[in-house]
């Protein structure tokens, strides 16, 4: 599971694990879009939200169709060595 800062998304409340599958299943979306897709309230959602961006797994960005609301992502995990986890490219050939 995604591990920052102690705290990891095991020890947050069902609604921002609700909101995090939302998330990494349909990408990016504003906050509009994933009450819509995750069917929990609009105060809910706000609050699942901020707790994932607390621990730095939610990025926030500028939704340009609208610059009024925001689009959020999962943020992509980074490797010791600066590189994207997981990435077979950024490995070195033996």
């Amino acid at each position: 599971m995604v591990e920052t800062d102690g705290e990891d998304i095991t020890d947050l409340p069902p609604s921002a694990k609700l909101v995090f599958k939302v998330l990494e299943y349909d990408g990016p979306l504003t906050q509009k879009q994933i009450v819509e897709e995750s069917m929990l309230s609009a105060r809910t959602v706000r609050y699942a939200l901020e707790r994932l961006n607390d621990i730095g797994i939610v990025d926030e960005d500028i939704y340009f169709a609208d610059a009024r609301q925001s689009l959020y992502r999962i943020r992509e995990p980074v490797a010791a060595d600066g590189g994207k986890a997981g990435n077979k490219d950024a490995c070195c050939a033996e």
